[in-house]
């Protein structure tokens, strides 16, 4: 059966209901550097198609990324899925991540347990931003939280998609899995923000372009259920063309504390870390 039939099963749909009992899988991250403390501390940067400086245009391009993030439709299908209610309120949201590694296919659940809907910063240095954040469940293969958000620095009408967030292995009992996430699982993660990021790019140009919209598609086993992304329109990254004037996003490296470390890269250099990212 194709990856995606698994999450289309009732048994998914039993999955994520059971995720309701189940707790944050780790505590809060310790300060200090990645390489003492095990932590991995990521930022992502991709700029998306500008609009007209000020409040953010109806229908431009920050409220269609803002949907796009919203719904889940920006992540790699490749490597990640959701099934998720969309009548459950965001803050709060379980799902079900269904991911793609080393040839296997894993259930992983997170919790939405932050959301942003603000003004940061004043004058030149206003910016507008919405997202969201999870934290990962018992049984799931990393521990740490992600955070995606839509930015609109006001004063230029710039527009960024930032990701952001902590993690570090997850105990495992298996130990191919553990050996193959050691070796493979950074790699992949990075891999996620870069494909992710152009990927979101890619859907709100096609949007802009007058191309359908990128929904999630419905589970055929309750109502409000919803498959991320779907089937429709989008695959972008894939389309053989690379977009001008900033289609290309930047690893911004941290230490532990959250302080920049180096030169921002841009993410065609982004496979080579630098050790204590």
């Amino acid at each position: 059966m194709v990856r995606e039939g698994r999450l289309r099963r009732d048994r998914a749909v039993r999955t994520l209901r059971a995720l309701r009992e189940l707790a944050v899988n780790y505590p809060e991250p310790p300060p200090g550097r990645a390489p003492v403390t095990g932590w991995h501390f990521d930022s992502y940067v991709q700029p998306l198609p500008a609009e007209s400086a000020g409040a953010p245009v109806p229908g431009g391009p920050w409220e269609t990324a803002c949907r796009l993030v919203r719904d889940y439709e920006f992540a790699d299908p490749h490597i990640l899925r959701g099934l998720y209610d969309v009548h459950e309120p965001l803050p709060g949201r379980d799902m079900l991540l269904e991911g793609r590694f080393c040839g296997l296919r894993f259930d992983m659940g997170v919790r939405v347990t932050s959301h942003t809907d603000a003004v940061r910063g004043s004058g030149d240095g206003a910016r507008r931003v919405w997202g969201w954040g999870y934290q990962t469940l018992q049984g799931h293969l990393e521990e740490g939280e992600l955070r995606y958000e839509v930015v609109k620095h006001l004063a230029t009408g710039a527009v960024d998609f930032v990701i952001t967030g902590h993690s570090r292995r997850a105990p495992m009992r298996n130990p191919l899995v553990h050996a193959g996430f050691a070796l493979f699982g950074r790699l992949t993660q990075r891999r996620f923000y870069r494909n992710s990021a152009r990927r979101l790019r890619g859907l709100v140009v096609a949007e802009l372009r007058g191309g359908p919209p990128s929904v999630p598609e419905p589970h055929p086993y309750g109502e409000g259920l919803v498959i991320a992304p779907g089937d429709g329109p989008g695959r972008p990254e894939r389309n053989g063309r690379k977009e001008r004037n900033g289609g290309n996003g930047r690893e911004v490296r941290k230490d532990g504390e959250g302080r920049r470390v180096g030169k921002e890269r841009s993410a065609r250099n982004a496979r080579r870390p630098r050790r204590g990212a």
